[in-house]
């Protein structure tokens, strides 16, 4: 078994590691992008559903169901990409913080997941 170099933070951490934290923090940080949040609440109308507790409702792009906010989550229509160096941070950046509402849409939780996995797949197959 090959171990991957740890060699970032004093040795605790491998490449993959190191960028997959300033990826994740990015994108934490950008997690109410003005954009984002007004395709989200384009998709949005108060709740038809006999819970009273739940106020609204959004609309999936992809299958037009209706779901509780915890359901749906904003998809880049553009895939934001690697982030594996230091020239990849500004190409990142940029198609992280689109600054068109268009650049968003509302998907369910499960179109969600498929649209990432066959993203996926197109990587791998084009690798």
């Amino acid at each position: 078994m090959t171990r991957v170099a740890k060699t970032r933070n004093g040795g605790k951490w491998s490449e993959a590691a190191y960028w997959g934290a300033v990826r994740s923090a990015l994108r934490q940080k950008f997690r109410y992008w003005g954009p984002a949040i007004a395709c989200l609440n384009a998709a949005k109308r108060p709740s038809q559903s006999s819970n009273k507790r739940l106020e609204s409702e959004y609309q999936c792009a992809k299958c037009s169901k209706w779901k509780a906010r915890k359901g749906v989550q904003i998809d880049h229509v553009e895939e934001c990409g690697s982030l594996k160096c230091y020239e990849d941070i500004a190409p990142f950046l940029k198609r992280l913080t689109p600054e068109s509402v268009s650049a968003f849409q509302v998907l369910c939780r499960k179109c969600h997941q498929i649209r990432t996995n066959q993203q996926r797949q197109k990587r791998k197959e084009n690798k």
